[in-house]
């Protein structure tokens, strides 16, 4: 039985050779090893700025969203008042909402403008009602002090969770009682009691929300329980956002309106959008260098091997197999800057995640510690781009192998 003739790619046998092979100058020693590194740093860069615009966005929006939800159902309203027209929390669209697969969470709510006063200070807020199927996780993770209150749809709780941006303007505390006075005609006043203290570092935010029952606000308005002013509707994938907007739309009835988190605050989503770009020119900016040192160590390296180019020439290699061989020397060295780009990235990012080594003034930046996004798909693509870009770039340098006489590289030295 014959055995199977194993192919070699003569091209890829000679490059391994080549690269095992010490380099005769310190030049050229000098130029890979800085090639490598170029690549290396290269590419730390680059993933550590994508896993940090994209870390700090979904933050942002994480926060944003968690006021706010991803998309409000209300009724039809130009107005910008926070007073609003009741819907029916009972209406069909609510149940079908609850059991759609692509939605996370639904929960209903109801605000009203008010002021807060002490013997000394006094300030303006929104009075967010909220029921019993609201979901606490955002405030929860974010409490400085006490806890969250509960919503019971039979009996009314006068807990109150406000800010510490407001707690702190007031000098109040955990378990202080305040009054509220609701804006409307005539004014009224409510009594609460502090149940928690909470701190987003959204102070926009921070300095405008404070939550309590629904049923206050129901009141107030002269609502029954089955009347809400509107509906929260959560996710599981924000990349869907405006598809499931439409969705909803045409789900509710004509006299309802749903708005996504990006129409209710547009501002800060076109803001978040433009760090996109700045992670776009910081990459560009990174594979170009990458790219250069790259050429550039080829160039030093087809001049230190000319004799070896003149002798291949002589015994009929083709123009195309030695510029392979070549291109594969700069693959080699390419691979070996992403390994440890790879390396000393991720090891980076993992510490700034379970550390958070670098902190931020969140009075600034919105948060306490720089947020990472460490992805896969991200890594991947990345590594993927500077390996397509750079080798793409060493094609051009390489035909410079073709203009190389055998006669006169042999006797070069």
């Amino acid at each position: 039985m014959q055995k199977e003739k194993k192919v070699v790619n003569l091209e890829l046998f000679i490059t391994r050779k080549l690269y095992g092979v010490k380099h005769k100058h310190a030049f050229s020693k000098n130029a890979v090893n800085i090639a490598i590194l170029s690549v290396a740093l290269g590419l730390v860069v680059m993933i550590i700025a994508v896993a940090v615009v994209t870390g700090y966005k979904n933050e942002i929006s994480n926060k944003v969203i968690g006021f706010s939800a991803h998309i409000q159902i209300t009724h039809f309203d130009t107005g910008l008042s926070f007073e609003q027209r009741p819907i029916n929390r009972n209406a069909a669209f609510y149940e079908e909402l609850k059991n759609d697969a692509h939605i996370r969470h639904v929960q209903v709510y109801a605000s009203k403008a008010g002021i807060i006063r002490t013997d000394e200070h006094i300030q303006g807020l929104v009075v967010k009602g909220v029921g019993s199927d609201f979901d606490w996780t955002f405030f929860e993770n974010n409490l400085t002090d006490g806890q969250v209150f509960s919503v019971s749809d039979t009996s009314r709780t006068n807990d109150i969770l406000i800010s510490k941006a407001i707690a702190d303007l007031l000098k109040l505390n955990v378990g202080d009682r305040v009054h509220i006075w609701f804006i409307q005609d005539p004014p009224r006043v409510r009594v609460f009691d502090i149940c928690g203290i909470y701190e987003t570092g959204l102070e926009e935010f921070d300095r405008m929300f404070a939550l309590a029952d629904i049923a206050h606000i129901q009141r107030l308005n002269g609502w029954d329980s089955t009347q809400v002013e509107g509906v929260e509707v959560f996710i599981n994938d924000f990349s869907k956002l405006q598809e499931i907007d439409e969705y909803v739309y045409n789900m509710i009835d004509f006299d309802m309106q749903s708005r996504n988190i990006k129409n209710l605050y547009p501002s800060i989503f076109d803001w978040l959008d433009v760090l996109d770009l700045n992670a776009i020119v910081l990459i560009v900016i990174m594979l170009i260098v990458a790219a250069i040192n790259m050429i550039t160590t080829l160039l030093i390296i087809i001049l230190e091997r000319t004799n070896m180019i003149g002798i291949l020439k002589t015994i009929g290699a083709q123009n195309a197999s030695i510029r392979r061989i070549f291109v594969y020397y700069a693959g080699f060295i390419l691979a070996k800057g992403l390994i440890w780009g790879n390396l000393i990235s991720i090891v980076l990012c993992l510490l700034q995640i379970h550390f958070g080594l670098i902190t931020l003034s969140q009075e600034t930046y919105f948060v306490s510690v720089v947020p990472v996004n460490l992805n896969l798909l991200h890594i991947l693509l990345i590594n993927a781009g500077t390996i397509i870009c750079t080798l793409l770039m060493l094609v051009g340098p390489s035909y410079i192998t073709t203009k190389i006489s055998p006669v006169k590289a042999v006797k070069f030295d």
